[in-house]
Parts: structure tokens; sequence; C-alpha cells
């Protein structure tokens, strides 16, 4: 018997991390992309559905992340300047 670790057979259940991630990517990314990575762990153990929706999750939550930083850069810089006249 060899002790090759393979997938388990395709239960036709999609990972609930991965529709978690996916939801939450678009309210708190951080934590999509943390249960994107997650979920795709256990897709990869368990053979389950779902490995497009916890790689969205992680790409939808990083795109917000660094939309997030770039407007809060933006509006701490437009902040800034505000008071300063020429």
């Amino acid at each position: 018997m060899s002790s090759t670790s393979t997938p388990a057979a395709s239960t036709g259940r999609t990972n609930v991390l991965a529709i978690v991630g996916i939801i939450l990517a678009f309210i708190v990314p951080l934590v999509g992309v943390i249960l994107g990575f997650v979920a795709r762990s256990q897709i990869k153990r368990t053979g389950e559905k779902g490995s497009g929706l916890a790689l969205a999750a992680i790409i939808i939550g990083l795109v917000f992340i660094v939309v997030g930083i770039i407007a809060g850069i933006s509006l701490g810089a437009a902040g800034m300047n505000a008071g300063v006249t020429s």
C-alpha cells in the first residue's frame, strides 16, 4: 500500500469558507482575502468545489484593499491641502 495523500473524491459540496470569503471580500476585504486563502487550502485537501469563488474572494479583497489605500492617501493629501492658499 502506498501512503500518498490524495484529495477525497469530490462530494459536490461547495466549500463554505469560499462562499463566506466572497461575501466578506466586499464588506471586510482583509477577512475575505484570508478566508479565500484558507478555503483554497481546504479545497485542495478535500476536493470540494469552490476554488473559483475562493480565488475571486482573494482578488476582489486585494483590489478593495488597494483602492482603499489609494483613496485614503488621496483624501489625506486633499485634507492637508484644504487650508493652503496661494
